[in-house]
């Protein structure tokens, strides 16, 4: 078995740099991996990690191994890793990395099997490709795995699928649906970042833009705010009643994306689901158009659709290919329709990530200590476990809260007490 494949070995030295100025940024994750380094609760156990090979995610592996885990980690998507935070793992910290930023499909499913080649006792995971390896064609491997964890919400939805289906082998616990990861890195992170890919991608102004978001979870959420804030008309396509009450509520437009492909300037993806925008879509679009995705996978966008309709192609600057359709009018892809915060950019900030990888470190030693008691199901990340790291994380912020008093305490266990 190869040791590593990555880009170049040598750009280890400025991955090296970019790694430990993500860490200056991530308290909670060194609190952790302190903690890790005097207890080795992870001793003997292998974790195989699917993730975004970023410098956020190095300390996270960074910590596992402080842990006393052997750790292996692949990319969850072909345009997101930082290949030299890749050789950095490799040379200064001996962790094995399979991953190259571009890699082709059969290279990427390719590093997923070597991950899984090494029999992991826990999974790691953004996107769930590993679960779903190990369930597909490699069911082999499920008596050894203890459990997983899920990184983000299509992974998570494709693993409530496995259960609901009775189908699911092994634990996992969703880190994506704690309240430290979901309300903080899909909204603040996601938002900041993808709009940071897309000025990256293309160095538009958005604030007098017409911005398209589709869907108002919470990563729509975030991407509409931080557009909203850079002085964009925001409108919000939803097929959701609630989502979209909320949005308007928020003081957004909502409409159908029939009637949002006539408006838009920029148009963003962040729904998990397939073909959001299709062929009707582009064709009614104005000339220029600018189409991004968000959303993990690249299927949110019917590429294959604006290829049929399209007269020629060709790529104006990096992650950036401007199709010319049969009509005359023109629509801009951004990043082939892959997560575009890390296409074109360097994904979510570290402070954010901190309490992500926080959730995926301490789920990971949750899993160890809780091997016998867990059933094939997903679960959620534990309230003390989500408690801990919001504590940690205002601490590190130099942020002090009240305390419930006994009486308070009381009265809000009690139903004796009223007006």
């Amino acid at each position: 078995m190869k040791k590593h494949d990555v880009k170049d070995i040598k750009l280890a030295k400025q991955g090296g740099l970019r790694i430990e100025w993500a860490g200056r940024n991530m308290p909670v994750i060194r609190l952790i991996a302190e903690r890790f380094r005097r207890e080795k609760p992870l001793k003997g156990i292998k974790v195989g990690a699917c993730l975004h090979v970023t410098t956020e995610t190095a300390n996270l592996m960074i910590a596992l191994k402080a842990g006393g885990a052997q750790v292996m980690l692949c990319a969850s998507n072909p345009l997101s890793t930082q290949d030299d935070v890749a050789a950095a793992l490799v040379r200064d910290h001996g962790i094995p990395v399979f991953a190259i930023k571009g890699e082709d499909n059969p290279t990427y499913y390719r590093h997923i099997d070597t991950v899984l080649d090494m029999k992991p006792h826990i999974t790691m995971d953004d996107g769930a490709d590993l679960v779903s390896g190990i369930h597909s064609s490699r069911k082999d491997l499920a008596g050894t795995v203890l459990g997983g964890t899920e990184e983000t919400t299509t992974g998570v939805i494709r693993l409530k699928s496995l259960e609901k289906n009775k189908l699911l082998l092994f634990p996992i616990i969703a880190v994506n649906d704690a309240r430290t990861k979901h309300l903080f890195d899909n909204r603040y992170g996601t938002g900041q970042s993808t709009v940071d890919g897309i000025i990256r991608a293309t160095n538009h102004l958005f604030a007098g833009s017409k911005v398209v978001v589709a869907g108002y979870g919470w990563c729509g959420r975030g991407v509409a705010m931080r557009a909203d804030g850079m002085g964009a008309k925001v409108i919000i396509t939803e097929v959701d009643a609630l989502r979209a009450l909320e949005a308007v509520m928020d003081g957004f437009d909502v409409m159908p994306m029939k009637a949002a492909a006539r408006a838009g300037d920029v148009f963003i993806t962040l729904t998990g689901d397939i073909n959001v925008i299709r062929p009707e879509h582009f064709a009614a679009m104005k000339d220029g158009a600018v189409v991004a995705n968000s959303g993990h996978f690249n299927v949110e966008i019917d590429i294959p659709g604006l290829k049929k309709m399209s007269g020629s192609v060709r790529k104006i600057r990096p992650f950036l290919e401007e199709y010319t359709l049969k009509s005359g009018r023109r629509v801009v892809l951004l990043g082939e329709g892959r997560l575009i915060n890390l296409a074109a950019a360097e994904g979510h900030p570290a402070m954010v990530m901190d309490m992500s990888f926080a959730n995926q470190a301490l789920s990971c030693e949750y899993l160890v200590n809780n091997r016998d008691r867990l059933k094939k199901k997903v679960y959620v990340v534990p309230e003390r476990i989500d408690s801990l790291i919001a504590k940690l994380k205002l601490r590190s912020m130099g942020i002090r809260i009240d305390r419930l008093t006994p009486e308070q305490r009381k009265y809000l266990s009690s139903w004796e007490a009223g007006t």
